[in-house]
């Protein structure tokens, strides 16, 4: 099993500016990208900051200072690796109320960035991809059931699982497991097991 990472899902190659770069200059690169932020660096490429549509218009709108990336822009930056799993990415943007974070190398230069937008691509993975990865990865390799033990099934990305268990241990690793999987949106419990006298209970 193998979540897609930040390299995986993050726009190379970003845009950037410098922190001298104008008001007006920076307002022509959104437009001309379809972006609503740019990554402010330094001489080597390292991110000091981050100016979004935001910050140009509560500049615009004050009317004071200078009008320079430096004077406008965020800081200090947020930023990502590119080996770190989607999770790690989104949970960082809910901490620090960001909706994107530029991607550096272990040298701490910018190589890329990664949007909510970007993330939200997990979620229009197809159901039977995601199927097949929990059927394939997660109950054959990784808790090696029978693959007839645990009916999957998948409806835009919820996963709803059934089926007779004889572990009743099974049932909680299976479902966080499941949950880890790129492009599940909930896993529904609906698992149970049946112990050593063929009674069976639920195993939510």
């Amino acid at each position: 099993m193998r979540n897609r990472s930040v390299a995986d899902l993050m726009t190379p190659a970003a845009v950037a500016v410098q922190r001298g770069t104008s008001f007006k200059e920076i307002a022509r690169l959104l437009d001309e990208y379809g972006i609503t932020a740019v990554p402010v660096v330094d001489d080597d490429n390292r991110p000091v900051g981050v100016v979004s549509e935001a910050d140009l218009l509560r500049r615009h709108t004050a009317k004071d200072g200078p009008s320079t990336a430096e004077a406008m822009m965020s800081s200090p930056v947020v930023t990502a690796r590119p080996s770190w799993t989607a999770v790690e990415a989104a949970r960082l943007m809910e901490r620090h109320r960001v909706k994107r974070l530029p991607v550096v190398d272990s040298d701490g230069r910018l190589i890329g960035v990664l949007s909510r937008s970007d993330l939200l691509q997990l979620f229009l993975r197809r159901d039977r991809s995601i199927q097949e990865e929990i059927r394939e990865d997660v109950v054959v390799r990784i808790l090696r059931l029978s693959p007839a033990a645990v009916h999957i099934d998948v409806d835009e990305g919820v996963v709803t699982l059934s089926g007779t268990l004889a572990d009743p241990d099974v049932a909680p690793i299976l479902v966080r497991l499941c949950e880890t999987v790129d492009g599940v949106v909930e896993v529904a419990d609906r698992l149970v097991y049946g112990d050593a006298d063929g009674d069976r209970d639920s195993g939510s």
